[in-house]
């Protein structure tokens, strides 16, 4: 019978590949891929050189700076995607708070139910003379005016009570309202006696739902506005 006698000396290959695992490779576009091909080519344009006209140490540093800016750049992207992540993150959670919640954002209708209803005006500038003009969508033609006086800049809320005057009473002696329904509305702004330019009208809206994505980011679904980025929210109620 024959004995195989191992060599005790002798370290297996798979006790090398063991302690000496191989790297892994780098991620499609990442920094470590960019710094690996750059490396690549440029040991491959050493061993390659004219022995006769070899590389000189000012070109073999600008490559170097050219990578060292390149990894720069690179780290640079990647830390600001991981800050638009956060803050979209953040954003959303801001934006689910909202749900429920009443807002203002552009438009130039109103809903009247029941002598109530909510609208607003924005104005860049300060105005004299500030006046909302109601029309029936129906008819057409213009059934109240809303007096808001002199007014700052900025954004101004208003509740309507749909009474274009006061001083007509039903058979109960009550108000007379207007019927429920949605109604135009458009903003006239004067500073001395001029028209007065960047005054619009908003329009009230419920915030429904939240819908957010990478492309888009966060977006809010008001049911008679629509689809809404949290930049078109000029006021929450």
């Amino acid at each position: 019978m024959t004995t195989v006698q191992t060599n005790p000396n002798v370290v297996s290959p798979d006790l090398l590949n063991a302690v000496n695992p191989r790297k892994q490779a780098a991620a499609v576009g990442s920094v470590e891929e960019a710094t690996d091909k750059f490396m690549t080519l440029l040991v491959t344009q050493l061993k390659n050189q004219d022995p006769l006209n070899p590389l000189d140490n000012a070109q073999i540093t600008s490559q170097l700076a050219q990578l060292s800016t390149v990894t720069g750049v690179n780290k640079l992207n990647t830390t600001l995607e991981s800050l638009k992540a956060s803050y979209q993150a953040s954003e959303s959670l801001q934006a689910a708070n909202m749900i429920g919640h009443g807002v203002l954002v552009d438009g130039s209708t109103v809903t009247l139910y029941d002598g109530k209803g909510l609208l607003g005006v924005e104005l860049d500038k300060a105005a004299d003379s500030v006046q909302v003009i109601v029309t029936d969508q129906r008819t057409g033609k213009d059934v109240q005016t809303i007096h808001l006086g002199a007014q700052q800049p900025g954004i101004v809320p208003i509740a309507w009570d749909g009474v274009p005057d006061p001083s007509k009473v039903d058979e109960a002696g009550k108000p007379i309202i207007l019927p429920n329904g949605n109604y135009s509305i458009r903003v006239v702004a004067e500073q001395g006696g001029e028209r007065v330019t960047g005054a619009r009208t908003l329009m009230f809206d419920t915030v429904a739902s939240v819908s957010t994505n990478a492309k888009d980011g966060v977006k809010l679904n008001l049911p008679g506005k629509g689809v809404v980025s949290m930049a078109e929210i000029k006021q929450i109620l």
